[in-house]
């Protein structure tokens, strides 16, 4: 495996790391030498088993056959390839797992640092087969570039100082990012749970709307007259908005199209499965002509003139709504659904037309300011993640 990237910095050279680390392979021990609690050696299989830098043992060995020791570092040899941990104690490696031991004129750090860097090289070998995996061979023969030393811990140290400030300011983004993506549902809290909202009339939801359900899929035609138009699949509708950027056609009849034809205003809301899918929906705002939806949305149809379809889209989708979906589902591990009676049941507030109007364009300005805060702690987060790739290609050449 030859390498021709760039020209290296004075004193570096290229080598293979079979000739400047042992490479050893993994083999997993008989099945009856495991044990789930602490006795023999961990037992590592593979990247499930890796920490941030160092694995976490949740299995032992009583038999191992291939070890590890303190300092090697450890390496994901079938799928995923590439990723790395070090090792902090002696331990049993499996055939997911190679070790990879420095010799004396090897910085482990150094070499972590460029198996990181060419981890991507690592892959490309691997996915040459059905089942991604490199063998021993592989990394012996990957090519890096290696300067003297003293050198190698210069870098090394540059590196892990700079990788730690850059873990530093990862996580204190993502806290941000948290904090930014959980707004939205705080802004609706403080407008559905107030002291406000307590004092506004109620009604079922079924007492001041028209709930329907959609077209159901592979249904019997019997030659029935048909055309295509498109509907709405449980897929398109997200908590909050609509995903139309896929929408599939059906062929219906024309009494199917009048009884699930869309319009203005219209709730549509999922009728679960995944717990985060409960009654889940937004409004429709007439995006395409002529779209139906399926029978795992429901649709639910206002007077325009009562109710503002945004007002009532927040509330229901605020943690006011999910509460009541939540207690009212039918729940199985993990799924939880609902049905049009629960649906018709749900306690609607109907503050006055104005009130309404009041809330909606003070929660648009919300949503809108979380929104800006979101995006700009993605770009952060994103910003901070190509960080790492970054300083391992200026480390590699020769620019630190």
């Amino acid at each position: 495996m030859t390498n021709t990237e760039h020209k290296l910095p004075t004193g570096w050279r290229w080598v293979r790391l079979g000739d400047v680390c042992e490479i050893i392979a993994g083999q997993s021990p008989p099945g009856n030498t495991y044990r789930k609690e602490p006795e023999g050696l961990p037992f590592f299989q593979g990247k499930a088993d890796f920490g941030p830098r160092h694995p976490i043992a949740r299995m032992w060995c009583v038999t191992p056959t291939k070890i590890a020791l303190p300092g090697d570092i450890l390496i994901s040899v079938r799928a995923p390839v590439g990723p790395t941990n070090v090792a902090d104690v002696e331990c049993c490696i499996g055939r997911g797992l190679a070790a990879i031991r420095p010799s004396g004129n090897a910085d482990r750090d150094f070499i972590l640092a460029a198996l990181r860097f060419y981890e991507v090289k690592l892959v490309e070998l691997g996915s040459g087969s059905t089942f991604e995996a490199i063998k021993r061979d592989d990394l012996e023969s990957l090519q890096i570039p290696l300067p003297p030393l003293p050198e190698q811990q210069r870098i090394a140290a540059i590196v892990n100082e700079r990788m730690a400030a850059i873990e530093r300011a990862r996580v204190a983004a993502e806290a941000k990012l948290e904090a930014a993506k959980a707004l939205p549902a705080a802004c609706l809290r403080a407008v559905f749970d107030s002291p406000e909202a307590r004092h506004w009339p109620k009604k079922r939801l079924g007492e001041v709307s028209d709930i329907g359900s959609g077209i159901t899929l592979g249904r019997k035609l019997n030659g029935v007259q048909t055309r295509r138009v498109s509907y709405l699949r449980v897929a398109n509708v997200k908590d909050g908005y609509l995903d139309l950027s896929d929408v599939y056609e059906i062929e219906a009849t024309e009494s199917e199209i009048a009884k699930c034809q869309l319009r203005f205003g219209d709730l549509l809301l999922t009728e679960g499965g995944d717990r985060d899918k409960l009654g889940r929906g937004t409004f429709w705002e007439e995006q395409i002509p002529n779209c139906i939806h399926q029978n795992h949305i429901f649709r639910v149809r206002f007077d325009l003139t009562q109710s503002l379809p945004q007002f009532v889209s927040w509330q229901i989708g605020s943690p006011y709504g999910k509460a009541y979906f939540l207690a009212h589902a039918k729940q199985t591990t993990g799924i939880a659904t609902i049905n049009q009676r629960v649906l018709a049941g749900f306690p609607l507030m109907i503050p006055t037309f104005s009130e309404q109007q009041q809330v909606v364009s003070m929660l648009a300005e919300q949503m809108t300011s979380a929104e800006r805060a979101r995006k700009v702690a993605e770009e952060e987060v994103d910003a901070i993640n190509r960080m790492p790739a970054a300083l391992l290609r200026q480390a590699f050449n020769g620019e630190l």
